[in-house]
């Protein structure tokens, strides 16, 4: 145990020396997606450890984006107050959307279908208000390089505050790992009828978990927006990016709290090699090796890749 402790003591502070030792932009950049979309993925494992399958989080993360922005360019409402309403509305569309599901006990595919549905309509409603989002053009907000904007050139900025995020994506799973709520959650995704007969409290766990994942996953979106400074309904919205935390968290791992992590590895390098060997003519390609990927692991290793490691490596220390 204290061995474990150690090694998050030394990885963290690695990692916060990291930008000041090596300060190459495009290294820091991507860094620095790793870490959002790690965060993002965080949100959705959050979710899917349980057997809740949901691919509505595109929709959150578009909600947490475009609010955010439409805010700022035209109200002037700072992202400070503007990412905190963005998540109320994400946490709001997820409660309305999950309580009639978890109160009439609609699960499995059937709920598959709504989140999906949800990511859809997200999706197509930033399209269709083109005069106040851009539509399929895209959106950029208003530039005002300030701390009360939430934008910084310098990308070490970023970097730390996306390490801080991060940090608190893994603080968030931990806690609910060792919680009182993930035995609850263990025992509905087994048996609802036999939790709900031992007195768990069926629906409000589910909605416990699932407000918790979207609101998340809103905060992704809206720092993802405030550091790209360009958002498209394609980027971060809509049934792809669901797909997309679907991949990460199960092929790094859905079971381990760095699992997410290994799986924004993972893709974020996978689009930039596309992206520089191949350039517009691998446009879709990424997701098309996303879903081919998913299908081996599900397979072959359904722990992932962090969790057949962890897995491996205990039935060592027993032997």
């Amino acid at each position: 145990m204290k061995a474990r402790y150690i090694g998050w003591i030394v990885g963290l502070l690695i990692a916060v020396a990291l930008p000041f030792v090596h300060r190459d932009p495009y290294h820091l950049h991507i860094m620095v997606l790793i870490l959002i979309w790690s965060f993002a993925y965080t949100s959705w494992s959050i979710m899917g450890r349980f057997g809740l399958v949901s691919l509505g989080h595109g929709g959150f993360m578009g909600v947490g984006a475009y609010v955010t922005a439409l805010l700022w360019n035209h109200l002037g409402i700072t992202p400070w107050i503007g990412i905190p309403l963005s998540m109320i509305c994400a946490g709001a569309l997820a409660l309305v959307v999950a309580y009639p599901c978890f109160r009439f006990r609609i699960t499995g595919h059937y709920f598959v279908l709504v989140t999906l549905a949800l990511s859809g309509i997200v999706l197509q409603v930033i399209t269709a208000t083109r005069d106040w989002t851009g539509g399929s053009l895209g959106y950029t907000p208003n530039r005002a390089p300030s701390w009360f904007a939430l934008q910084f050139d310098d990308k070490i900025t970023w970097y730390m505050i996306a390490l801080l995020v991060w940090l608190l994506g893994i603080a968030i799973w931990h806690w609910i790992d060792r919680g009182m709520g993930r035995h609850a959650m263990e025992a509905i995704s087994e048996d609802e009828d036999a939790a709900a007969a031992a007195g768990v409290n069926v629906t409000a766990e589910k909605l416990k978990i699932t407000l918790i994942s979207a609101l998340m996953t809103a905060l992704a979106g809206a720092l993802y927006t405030q550091y790209q400074m360009f958002i498209s309904p394609d980027t971060v919205s809509g049934i792809a990016v669901s797909l997309q935390m679907v991949f990460a968290a199960i092929v790094g791992g859905l079971y381990v709290a760095l699992g997410p992590t290994v799986g924004a590895v993972i893709t974020i390098m996978l689009a930039e090699f596309l992206r520089i060997f191949f350039g517009t003519g691998a446009v879709g390609w990424d997701n098309l090796i996303y879903g081919l990927l998913l299908v081996l692991f599900i397979i072959f290793l359904p722990k992932g890749i962090l969790g057949s490691i962890s897995e491996r490596f205990a039935r060592v220390v027993r032997i």
